[in-house]
């Protein structure tokens, strides 16, 4: 028992220290508080006086604070000025600066440090110290007239301004609105008084000693009344500033009558009552509380009844970096990568930076910057523990935002039981360049199931180890990613189990293949400005691979999208540039294995040059008879060329060639020319200037100065008429000038009240003829009076009494209808005109689109419109010159006009109606819209032939008629086929001032399509509708021998020979004279050329030999452009004739046929349909074969780099007659049977595979109607299959079966026989007789025919049928070897076994001659 209980005793102490251990194991440390509660900030010291820095930390345990200037520990130990606070903060007790001794002037940190746990830095804060106060200006006296402005200049060391203030007579200035400061230290003082009179001084505090300026007298006039020019004292000035803080904009104005000043924003007139608004002194504009929406242009407009003036700056605002996301505390383990983020935000944006316990991180390949503002740290180390902080800094100020990272220790195992042996066979199944596939096997003693794997890996000899877990328990493989091309790595693999991790693998070392070597970036890339539209680049050859060309990308600024060009050099000079311009470049290198990796950008802007355009929109206005105010917008933008520097005002007296000029500031867009004289007509152009020189002038503009200026010496007489209209709360007055026009009007004085005029007084401008008296009592008698005033005084009165209307009145006082039931108070005259707007200026924003805008003197200075006025705008252009006026109305101040021409200049004038009171039209304003694409074709396209050059045409047309620019050049597309693809279209560019163009080398006896498209600076615009012209038939040098048949009724071959059906050989004796004639001429033309052929054949051996192999390299020739292929003259053909053997074409065929091989493909797949609407002239042009391929190869098809091919147009239409030829033994060593079918009508043919007994081998021909003949050209083809001894061209082939049927001539009455000029395909072939296809019997799957093959020994020809194909059928390309065209009503024989030798010519002469003789027999029966 005592043992029992011993054991049970040892058992409880045994898991007691497993526990604790377990707990102290698995004890996880928490993050420790360490932050900054106090930072220091910047500060301005004052030499000698103390300062202070204020630091303090938060933590649980005492924190070491220690200070840095400059980036330096300070030593402060031995410091007697500079001391540590208790706190932390930092004091310096005597502040020491000198002009060359500032040893307290700098940046400083504060540094805070708990030892075994971290170290933090703070902010860092710059301190200036003051220097000595020195005036660099000093205030001047002036006189300043009453109600006038000033402004006292005070010019210190930029850093004392703060210390500046102001006193008058030694005793300090009260500011307020009329009398304040500037951010310059500057005294404004406007509206002056009487009590602004006196003696001003600056003076300097708290900066030391006070130091005071000279005195400055001030001395007040009384206003005389002459008129002073407007003119800026001070003007605002470009200002940068915080959001948050506050910010003056100075406009101070001087001038005589005093200038009324408002604000524009973004062209948008500022609101005071806003709140954030303050307007100081009548001109100058404060703003409180900054936020983003203030920044921007703004604009200080001044203006009296003399003139404006106008000013502009900008606000620049920046925001001191905030963060959106601070770096967080995290918990990790060995092995692992961590992520802190860190985002900030900021104007300008804030550059960022980490540090790690108070030393920068360098960006390594563990330590690196993701998404240029987080932090990743990559398989981490015990040493990596500690805190982390996020630095940003932008020109407003810099924050910081720390986090902690802790290490976590593996723990103790999951359990008492074993943990898994090395995982074994540890081998890297997959090597790339930057990943590794590992795999091994199962630990030796695993102790579980359930096992999983973490592979450690790291640079060789380095300890920094990474992990990567597989997804699974029991997966064995694992691929490492992201790794470094041609590096060495080490990896380790430990298994775990469900009591924690095993032993590690032996260490595997495994290198990463070479990456394959694209070139580096080419170094040394400089791009050099040489002209305003020229840059030159040149770079070096980058040092890996070898080059094989170069790519410059180009960009213009403010685009999106790059244009490159290949060079092969290492400089190049780009041409064609905009002037003016600011381009980045880069340079990529190229080699066998692709593009290598750019360059960084590099950006120039190209040289300014004088303006291209001139100014727009110049307006002249004659103020008075010696002066003339002149104003105008900017060149278009693409158009300045550089950045304005001034404005040139040419003027002169009427058509004098003497010039007077002005010149002003690049953003002075108006200038008063005084000193003219009296009623004189001058002529006025702006010209606008930059660096490089003046540009083009505005046209001349006219303007005529007035005889004479009005009088101001007496006060102004008697308005001249008044009108009143009483309603039921108010009264409209209404007046007329006084009739004496001479004399100044300056304004009006209404006064009125119930009995007596004197209660209240208003005072209105001169311009205005009108005023509504609000808030009267209904039913009360009013007396009112009208007097004007100019400078002198108020002129005589007059008077006029109503009475309001009473409060029960039911009609609306806005109806006019009491005047027709009441007279009037008093006669109302026609009212007179009001006055025309002013400034008309019309601002081109796209193509078809300008905005007018304009101002109305008679508004209020702010131009608001309160009343019921509205505005009528005109356009028209003068192209046509009879061209109407189109208006609109509205009743704001601008108006976009939209639906205009491109490129087109328009006129724009408006006027102001009000009630029944209108103005004039206003001066008139110029626009012209943009360009854009053209948006119809080129007219009037006409086709005609070179005289004396057949195969060169003349293409005419004249401009489009909406070209909506300057045309800059022309396309002409032009090919056989109408149908064709657009870039299957010959191309040939035309400049834009051409309006003719030669097309040569065309082929004869073609018909050809030709559209134009236009372009310009914008684009292209569309196509012209297809020409077709056909080029003529020319006079052919080696026309083949051949017979020409009439159109019209059937000839005699057709009726005599193998028709069937009803014949006519018993006709009248005029049809038996014509037979013999024709009989015997072809008799004896054949016994002719078969005798010079015999002679010749020998000698064209080779020579034939020779244009086969040609024509074996023409079937794999492709050439796309013009000019690759020529038109050659076909060889001469010669015909050989054996014995005719006349036989009804309805007997059965011979019973051992001749068999050929064809080309057919074995599936439906293989047969490629094509265009069936086709000409029929291009198909003939496209179906050249055999030995003329060098002879007569199409130029279109060479230029196409198609292989030209026959196109069999199918379509519904009745079956047609067809001419077939049978050829007979050729003269050489091999056989060539084939078959001729060409149509006997000009309307198309058409293919069907019918069932027939009767086998006539042939591929099919096609014929055109040119005219009234048709002409069958057989013609080689790249598709051309030649002998078996020449196998380069030779293909698999398969066999058909062709048959015809015919019909008698008679029984389509309708159908003409055309003529047709044929040409054999070989020399020394024969032909036999034409027949008459017969109609279809079934329709079957449509086979295409095919090119005749050369055959080296007897053999036989399988037949296929022609007729129609039904109209579901679809076009497919067929090979058309043609022969000549003669009768067809007998077959001819053929031997299958003959080879033609020498001696064998003179047998086959006596078949000749049994023929003749055969056929005279037959003439005299």
């Amino acid at each position: 028992m005592a043992e029992r209980g011993a054991r049970l005793l040892l058992s409880l102490f045994c898991l007691t220290i497993i526990v604790l251990h377990a707990e102290k194991g698995s004890a996880v440390r928490n993050f420790s508080p360490f932050r900054f509660s106090t930072e220091p900030s910047d500060t301005l010291a004052v030499r000698g006086a103390p300062t202070l820095l204020n630091c303090s930390a938060h933590s649980e345990s005492p924190a070491k604070i220690e200070w840095k200037k400059d980036g330096s520990f300070l030593s402060l130990a031995s410091d007697d000025r500079r001391q540590v606070l208790a706190e932390g903060s930092l004091l310096i007790s005597s502040v020491v600066h000198s002009k060359h001794n500032k040893p307290d002037e700098g940046v400083y940190q504060c540094v805070a440090t708990i030892d075994n746990l971290g170290t933090i830095i703070s902010r860092t804060a710059r301190v200036n110290v003051a220097g000595i106060p020195r005036y660099l200006s000093q205030p001047e006296a002036a006189s300043v007239q009453v109600g006038d402005s000033h402004m006292l200049n005070c010019e210190v060391n930029p850093d004392l301004v703060s210390f500046i203030r102001w006193e008058q007579n030694k005793e300090p200035v009260e500011l307020d609105q009329r009398v304040f400061t500037l951010p310059s230290g500057a005294l404004v003082i406007s509206n002056a008084t009487e009590a602004d009179a006196g003696l001003y001084r600056c003076v300097i505090d708290n900066a030391g000693p006070t130091k005071t300026s000279e005195e400055a007298e001030i001395q007040i006039l009384p206003e005389s009344g002459e008129e002073r020019t407007l003119e800026f004292l001070l003007e605002p000035q470009h200002v940068y500033k915080a959001i948050g803080e506050s910010v003056l904009l100075p406009c101070v104005v001087t001038g005589y009558p005093t200038a009324y000043v408002t604000w524009m924003h973004k062209d948008q007139l500022i609101e005071y009552s806003k709140g954030r608004f303050e307007v100081l002194g009548g001109g100058s504009l404060r703003i409180f509380n900054l936020t983003e929406e203030d920044a921007g242009v703004y604009s200080c407009v001044a203006d009296n009844t003399n003139g404006s003036i106008e000013a502009q700056t900008e606000l620049t605002l920046k925001a001191s970096p905030q963060f959106l996301k601070k770096p967080a505390n995290i918990y990790a383990h060995e092995a692992t990568d961590i992520i802190f983020e860190c985002e900030v935000t900021g104007s300008p944006a804030p550059t960022i930076k980490w540090v790690k316990n108070g030393d920068a991180v360098i960006p390594s390949d563990y330590f690196k910057i993701i998404k240029e503002q987080n932090l990743q740290v990559l398989g981490l180390v015990k040493s990596d523990e500690g805190f982390y902080q996020c630095l940003a800094e932008n020109d407003a100020g810099n924050v910081q935002a720390g986090a902690q990272l802790i290490i976590l220790d593996q723990g103790s195992r999951g359990g008492a039981g074993p943990t898994p042996s090395a995982p074994r066979d540890v081998v890297a199944s997959l090597v790339s360049t930057r990943f590794i596939k590992l795999t091994w096997r199962l630990p030796a003693e695993p102790h579980g199931d359930d096992v999983t794997y973490s592979v450690y890996y790291s640079l060789e000899d380095n300890n920094r180890e990474r992990i990567v877990n597989t997804s699974r328990p029991g997966e064995m493989q694992v691929t490492i990613q992201n790794l470094m091309p041609d590096t060495k790595y080490s990896f380790r693999v430990v298994a775990h189990n469900r009591n924690g991790p095993g032993e590690s693998s032996v260490p595997l070392t495994v290198a990463t293949q070479p990456e394959v070597q694209v070139p580096g970036p080419a170094p040394n890339l400089q791009a050099v400005v040489t002209s305003p539209s020229t840059v030159s680049l040149s770079w070096d050859m980058p040092l890996t691979g070898e080059i094989q060309n170069y790519k410059i990308y180009y960009m213009e600024k403010g685009m999106d999208s790059e244009q490159d060009l290949d060079v092969n050099t290492l400089s190049y000079t780009m041409t064609g540039l905009k002037k003016f311009t600011e381009y980045s470049f880069r340079v990529v290198a190229y080699n066998k294995h692709g593009p290598g990796v750019s360059t960084e950008d590099i950006s120039v802007r190209t040289y300014s040059d004088v303006p291209s355009a001139p100014p727009q929109n110049m307006t002249v206005e004659v103020l008075n008879s010696k002066s003339i105010m002149v104003r105008w917008q900017p060149p278009p933008a693409d158009a300045q060329n550089g950045e304005i520097t001034g404005y040139k005002i040419r003027y002169r007296k009427g058509t004098r060639k003497s010039e007077a000029a002005e010149i002003t500031s690049g953003s002075q867009l108006y200038q008063l020319i005084d000193g003219l004289q009296r009623g004189t007509e001058y002529m006025l152009r702006v010209s606008a200037i930059t660096v490089n020189g003046t540009g083009p002038a505005t046209d001349w503009t006219t303007a005529e100065t007035f005889e004479s200026d009005l009088d101001e010496t007496t006060v102004p007489d008697v308005p001249s008429s008044l009108h009143v209209r009483p309603l039921v709360n108010s009264i409209v007055v209404s007046w007329t000038p006084p009739e004496n026009q001479d004399i100044v009007v300056r304004g009006y004085t209404i006064g009125y009240g119930i009995g007596s005029p004197h209660a209240q007084t208003i005072k209105v401008d001169y311009k205005q003829r009108y005023y509504t008296i609000e808030n009267l009592n209904p039913s009360s008698h009013y007396v009112i009076t009208l007097k004007a005033f100019n400078n002198v005084g108020e002129g005589i009165p007059v008077y006029e009494s109503a009475i309001t209307r009473p409060q029960s009145d039911p009609i609306d006082p806005d109806v006019d209808l009491y005047e027709l039931f009441h007279a009037p108070y008093t006669p109302v005259p026609d009212p007179l005109p009001m006055l025309p707007p002013v400034g008309v200026q019309a601002s081109v924003l796209s193509h078809d689109t300008i905005k007018v805008t304009w101002a109305d003197n008679s508004l209020p200075k702010n131009q608001k419109i309160t009343d019921a006025r509205y505005y009528t705008v005109r356009w028209k252009t003068n192209i046509p010159a009879n061209t109407k006026f189109k208006v609109a109305n509205t009743t704001t101040l601008t108006h976009t006009v939209t639906g205009l021409k491109p490129n087109t200049l328009y006129e724009f004038s408006v006027m102001v109606t009000k009630g029944r009171r209108t103005s004039t039209w206003s001066m008139t304003a110029h626009g012209t819209t943009f360009e854009t694409i053209p948006s119809s074709a080129p007219k009037d396209v006409t086709v005609v032939s070179k005289e004396g050059q057949p195969r060169t045409i003349i293409v005419n047309w004249q401009p489009p008629s909406e070209a909506n620019g300057k045309i800059t050049g022309y396309i002409i597309y032009y090919s056989t086929d109408v149908n064709a693809e657009v870039h299957d279209w010959v191309i040939e560019p035309v400049v834009g001032n051409r309006l003719t163009h030669q097309i040569q080398d065309l082929t004869l006896d073609t018909t050809y399509y030709f559209k134009i498209q236009a372009r310009n600076s914008k684009g292209m615009g569309p196509m012209s509708d297809a020409v077709q012209f056909r080029t003529p038939k020319g006079k052919p040098a080696h026309s083949p021998p051949g017979i020409l048949l009439k159109a019209g009724r059937p000839s005699v071959q057709e009726q005599g020979f193998g028709s069937v059906g009803k014949t006519d050989m018993s006709g009248t004796g005029d049809n038996h004279i014509l037979v013999i004639v024709i009989i015997v001429s072809v008799g004896a033309f054949t016994i002719i050329l078969v005798v010079v052929g015999a002679f010749l054949c020998t000698r064209r051996t080779t020579t034939q030999q020779k244009k086969k192999r040609a024509a074996c390299k023409s079937a794999n020739g492709s050439h796309k452009y013009k000019g690759n292929s020529k038109d050659l003259k076909p060889p001469d053909l010669w015909i050989h004739h054996e014995r005719l053997e006349l036989k009804p074409i309805d007997k059965s065929p011979e019973p051992n046929p001749v068999m050929t091989d064809t080309p057919i493909p074995r599936t439906s797949q293989d047969i490629t349909p094509v265009d069936g609407s086709m000409d029929p002239m291009l198909q003939r042009r496209n179906s050249y074969r055999g030995h003329e391929s060098e002879d007569s190869m199409s130029t279109l098809a060479g230029r196409r780099g198609m292989r030209p091919k026959m196109m069999m147009p199918f379509d519904a239409q009745p079956p047609q007659p067809v001419i077939s030829a049978h050829p007979i033994h050729s003269l050489d060593n091999h056989h060539h049977h084939y078959h001729l079918g060409s149509l006997a009508s000009p309307t198309r043919s058409y293919l069907h595979h019918q069932s027939s007994t009767r086998s006539i081998a042939t591929p099919i021909s096609h014929l055109d109607r040119a005219e009234s003949t048709e002409s069958v050209r057989n013609t080689p083809s790249a598709d051309m299959h030649p002998p078996s001894g020449q196998p380069s061209c030779t293909t698999d082939l398969s066999e058909t079966d062709i048959s015809y049927h015919s019909s008698a001539a008679e029984e389509e009455p309708a159908f003409s026989t055309p003529t047709a000029h044929v040409r054999p395909t070989h020399p020394l072939k024969s032909f036999a007789v034409p027949a008459i296809p017969a109609h279809p019997m079934y329709d079957s799957a449509a086979l295409p025919s095919t090119p005749l093959l050369s055959q080296t020994g007897p053999h036989s020809v399988k037949t296929a049928s022609i007729g129609t194909l039904g109209r579901t059928r679809t076009p497919m390309p067929v090979i058309v070897p043609s022969a000549p065209d003669v009768s067809e009503s007998s077959r001819l024989h053929e031997d299958a076994g003959s080879n033609y030798e020498t001696d064998e010519l003179t047998e086959e002469m006596a078949h000749l001659e049994g023929l003749m003789k055969d056929l005279n027999a037959i003439t005299t029966a």
